[in-house]
């Protein structure tokens, strides 16, 4: 089976099993995830066609909406991958990005046990920027809305050391999220072209951000967290 062949098969597969996912978290995320990734990699020397499996497979079965299992995402791609037949070692590589993609592993990770290679970097860097921007903002108040999240509460300032574990189980109004992931994402990218796109979208969240507080008490001239991660 050729390249092309096993990147439509999976893209088929990927949108079969996420039909009515969460709207942060649907084929249009992947597919997002999927043309970034491929925009990254023209200027990385990277094996594209894990590249773009671990994109299209990165969020196959996210653990937040399999009752906080970070099992079943690899397993399932694992199986997918095995059933087509690709290289073990492809294989492996693929389901090391999705184990080691996620935000979350990055507040926790125990010595000797992180697993990292360009390919790698390039989907993380791809799903990073896709927390972002208009479509970051867009998805994490679709995900504040899915979860019944206050949008802000000035009383409950963001947790800026949490664990992973607190950080799986928060409950945090929307733009708390912001302080706590959104914002600490560009100085976490890893590949040159991820820094550059990354630039404009977290710039673009410190404007909305500013806009946002203004909107929401017209008589406070500074924002309540002016100093946090900005």
């Amino acid at each position: 089976m050729s390249d092309p062949e096993i990147i439509e098969q999976t893209i088929a597969f990927v949108k079969e099993t996420l039909q009515g996912a969460e709207g942060g978290h649907d084929w249009f995320h992947i597919q997002r995830v999927f043309k970034n990734s491929l925009l990254i990699a023209k200027e990385e020397k990277v094996d594209v066609l894990v590249v773009g499996l671990g994109a299209l497979l990165h969020d196959i079965a996210d653990a937040k909406f399999n009752g906080g299992d970070e099992s079943v995402g690899p397993k399932l791609a694992q199986q997918f991958l095995a059933d087509l037949g690709i290289d073990p070692k492809t294989i492996d590589h693929v389901v090391k990005i999705i184990e080691n993609i996620s935000f979350k592993n990055s507040l926790e990770i125990q010595q000797g046990q992180k697993f990292d290679s360009l390919e790698l970097q390039v989907v993380q860097d791809a799903d990073r920027l896709d927390a972002l921007g208009a479509i970051g903002i867009a998805r994490a108040f679709n995900y504040g809305g899915f979860k019944n999240r206050e949008l802000y509460n000035p009383d409950i300032a963001p947790n800026l050391t949490m664990t992973k574990e607190e950080y799986k189980k928060s409950k945090a109004p929307t733009l708390n999220h912001f302080y706590e992931k959104l914002l600490l994402l560009k100085d976490k990218m890893n590949t040159k072209t991820g820094k550059k796109l990354a630039e404009r979208r977290h710039q673009f969240m410190l404007d909305y951000l500013e806009e946002f507080y203004k909107e929401w008490d017209p008589l406070v001239a500074t924002t309540p967290f002016n100093n946090v991660n900005a």
